[in-house]
């Protein structure tokens, strides 16, 4: 099993690097019968303009890992589009998305990835708000995503709780035939209507069925604007037009 590890990345100087080595220092996850599993590394430079361009090039001498810069900024969705379609060029078989802010934690892979590896999943959100560690931040920000996923379910028919979790997962059957539009934020609600509305082949009756898609509870140290957020008012409401906008 070959596990691409997406970090995209925009002025991320400081938290990159450790990061990095907190991921490189997480053992590979392994399959349930204990055979190793692969991993890549895929450092994305969303146009940063401080030192992480420069940082990423040093990072990326490792055979493990692949720097990628796009030529401008274009946002996390642009970021995630050019990490994947390397991964799925570079014959991934399951994909995990890694923000590079170290709100997510790397050591956490192994159980993001489990609904997937033991072949329960084609595809998994974290979620931050089913009993996990979580460092407590803005509440109109916890009020604004429970209206966008309840928005989100109300339109998908699925019955998550938090649509705009970054740690993600998925098989390559279950990415590879969705192309990422968004550039911006709005990714986050794009994915799950594209996830919910997406058809795959299974393997035991060779007819096509929706993904299996699970929760996986995930820690979650969430940054303030003085640390270096970047999501505000505006992306909120970019998600709600982009909730309506790819399930209808």
């Amino acid at each position: 099993m070959h596990i691409a590890v997406i970090i995209p990345v925009y002025n991320e100087q400081t938290l990159l690097p450790l990061l990095f080595n907190k991921l490189i220092n997480t053992p590979v996850p392994t399959m349930p019968d204990g055979s190793a599993c692969k991993r890549t590394i895929y450092l994305v430079n969303d146009g940063s303009t401080d030192d992480s361009k420069s940082i990423i090039d040093q990072l990326a001498v490792r055979e493990d890992s692949v720097a990628i810069h796009l030529p401008m900024n274009m946002g996390k969705g642009a970021a995630l589009g050019a990490g994947i379609h390397a991964a799925l060029e570079s014959d991934a078989d399951a994909i995990i998305i890694q923000d590079a802010d170290l709100e997510y934690d790397p050591r956490e892979h192994d159980s993001v990835l489990a609904p997937i590896l033991d072949g329960r999943a084609d595809a998994v959100i974290g979620t931050r708000f089913l009993g996990q560690t979580h460092r407590v931040l803005y509440y109109w920000h916890s009020i604004a995503n429970r209206l966008i996923t309840l928005t989100s379910n109300m339109m998908s028919n699925l019955n998550l709780t938090d649509i705009e979790c970054g740690f993600k997962a998925f098989t390559r059957g279950a990415i590879e035939d969705i192309q990422i539009v968004e550039q911006r934020f709005g990714v986050e609600p794009e994915l799950i209507a594209k996830l919910a509305k997406a058809r795959i082949i299974d393997a035991t009756t060779n007819t096509r069925r929706p993904l299996r898609i699970y929760e996986v509870p995930i820690s979650y140290a969430g940054r303030t604007y003085e640390e270096g957020k970047k999501i505000g008012w505006k992306d909120g409401v970019e998600a709600i037009w982009c909730i309506f906008k790819y399930n209808l």
